[in-house]
């Protein structure tokens, strides 16, 4: 809810879930919002298959697509919001930066990114439930300060962090960065 809060979404916007999964905010962003168009992306066809049951389940319209977030299959500045939640940690460090320009090149000028994200902290002396995170390689590159430079290096402007939060298993952190004017 609060990813879906600081998006700002108005009548008429065409937004996209990348690494959808089986569909829980995508159908979120459906039913609180008729009046925008959702899109899900994952690579998973089972995934697929259930948020397809999960939209079908909670009479809501959701294109959904397969593919990879390092590949959108979408025309430049096609798209108003890029929503990703609890994705980019998922990913191989150098497939990050290729998501990001990705994004950056399907928003259109004044679009934004709402990234959810476990945010490992840049002090590695944390304990406790939180020493998982620090072994688990793909969030080694997860810190606040390499998620918002890795925005910054893909073109966004206004990059920054919303809200920080937190899961039994580590912190959390909300982004949200937006594709300025000029294209770059």
């Amino acid at each position: 809810r609060t990813l879906i809060e600081q998006a700002g979404l108005r009548s008429g916007d065409r937004v996209l879930d990348i690494g959808c999964g089986t569909g829980t905010l995508i159908v979120m962003l459906a039913r609180t919002h008729r009046d925008v168009q959702v899109v899900g992306l994952d690579p998973d066809p089972k995934a697929l298959d259930r948020a397809r049951r999960k939209c079908a389940k909670a009479r809501v319209d959701v294109q959904l697509d397969r593919g990879f977030s390092d590949a959108l299959p979408y025309a430049a500045a096609s798209f108003d919001r890029v929503f990703s939640s609890f994705m980019l940690h998922h990913l191989e460090t150098s497939d990050k930066p290729k998501t990001l320009r990705e994004v950056r090149r399907i928003l259109r000028p004044g679009g934004s990114l709402h990234l959810l994200d476990f945010a490992t902290p840049d002090d590695r002396r944390t304990g406790g439930l939180l020493r998982w995170t620090h072994s688990h390689h793909r969030l080694q590159d997860n810190t606040e300060a390499q998620v918002l430079a890795s925005m910054t290096e893909a073109g966004f402007s206004s990059v920054r962090i919303v809200e920080r939060g937190g899961l039994l298993v580590g912190r959390t952190a909300f982004y949200e960065a937006f594709a300025s004017d000029a294209r770059g």
